[in-house]
């Protein structure tokens, strides 16, 4: 069972410190997923997609930024992250350094993504997330969010708001963009219950 009313609690509470970082950090080593090719859908996915240059919004360890062959950026609150990504060749920013940063430029992206992101943060701060980086997207750049799936959601005690299609769909329109598709991902929608990687993805465009 989800929980969708979860106890409200600040923005960067349970994912900024070093314990979140070793936690996903540990996670990744797990020996079959360095064995096995597990990340190849996703890969695919976030590559069919051909988004452009991409602004990483939440970019983690930069499992995403890897996908992008070099053509991305990162920016990210944990500090941590921001250093794991830099130590394997990735361009990455904490959200301080952000504004300062040369690639910081409005309109210099062809689209952002925000990937496991969105299910971590209150709504209002996913909104004020998107006034922030939205900027930097150029106009008819596009934007992909990712969330997890119900059994996704409740493998992680730093989810507070589960967020579903419908739910990214009324975030993407408060913002002015226009939803291009929904659609499960790597299996059907009904997966979701049961396989902790099956996710929601939507895709919109900035006017």
């Amino acid at each position: 069972m989800v929980e969708h009313n979860q106890p409200r609690r600040s923005h960067g509470e349970l994912t900024k410190g070093q314990e979140y970082a070793d936690r996903l950090v540990d996670l990744q080593q797990v020996w079959w997923k360095r064995v096995l090719p597990v990340q190849a859908a996703y890969r695919w996915n976030i590559r069919r997609l051909g988004l452009g240059r991409v602004l990483d919004v939440g970019c983690g360890l930069g499992r995403t930024l890897r996908q992008l062959d070099g053509n991305g950026v990162g920016v990210d609150h944990n500090p941590m992250f921001v250093e794991h990504c830099r130590s394997t060749g990735l361009t990455a920013y904490t959200t301080d350094e952000w504004p300062q940063a040369p690639e910081a430029v409005p309109g210099s992206f062809d689209g952002m993504i925000l990937s496991h992101v969105v299910e971590h943060i209150e709504p209002d701060v996913a909104d004020a997330m998107l006034r922030t980086y939205l900027p930097f997207v150029r106009p008819g750049g596009r934007v992909h969010f990712i969330t997890p799936q119900e059994r996704g959601y409740a493998s992680d005690p730093t989810h507070i708001h589960f967020t579903d299609f419908a739910a990214l769909e009324r975030l993407a329109r408060r913002h002015g963009l226009v939803v291009e598709r929904s659609f499960s991902f790597p299996f059907p929608r009904s997966a979701g219950r049961a396989f902790v990687y099956n996710e929601f993805n939507v895709l919109a465009r900035k006017p």
